[in-house]
């Protein structure tokens, strides 16, 4: 089930560290990109939650970046585009995941719920993991990611499927961001 989901996890984490780049060097992107893909990971697997779903969107794909791309004002690459790359892996790229991760990294509550929620789920069956850097980070987490885990920067992508992201984790309650 992991590999099924590899290519989403892969794509949309590097779309939000490509969104939201993170400020100060290598270290900075490295903590950054971990922050976003403990994020997308646990998107990931909370939005397909069995062995099923990941084969299902292995097969058909998750829909790719074009409205992420549009929202946020990102280049999306392709043919002639600024940044270069050909854009293939945008394909893989799932705006329900994005849009979890980034309510995720901006709301503690709802960090801490979801890696709950993953917990109990087969996708962690005889697997270790642990998300520190998702539920607690630290000061040198917080400065390596400040466009990631700022909610006013991210609210465009969160708001896109924040009330499913409710519903799945407190069904009936209202969490304030």
């Amino acid at each position: 089930m992991l590999a099924a989901l590899s290519p989403v996890i892969a794509a949309t984490t590097q779309w939000l560290t490509c969104a939201y780049p993170a400020s100060g060097g290598a270290l900075a992107a490295a903590l950054c990109e971990v922050q976003a893909r403990q994020a997308v990971t646990v998107a990931a697997w909370l939005r397909y939650p069995t062995a099923m779903d990941a084969g299902l969107v292995e097969m058909a794909g998750p829909g790719g970046s074009a409205r992420l791309d549009w929202i946020t004002g990102v280049d999306g690459g392709g043919e002639g585009s600024a940044n270069g790359d050909d854009g293939a892996w945008r394909t893989w790229v799932d705006e329900v995941v994005a849009s979890w991760a980034v309510s995720l990294l901006t709301v503690p509550e709802l960090a801490r719920l979801a890696v709950a929620a993953v917990g109990e789920s087969d996708h962690l069956a005889g697997v270790p993991a642990e998300f520190r850097r998702l539920v607690a980070p630290d000061e040198h987490d917080r400065r390596a990611a400040p466009l990631l885990r700022h909610p006013d920067l991210v609210a465009p992508v969160a708001e896109l499927h924040h009330a499913r992201l409710l519903d799945l984790l407190k069904p009936g309650q209202t969490l304030v961001a």
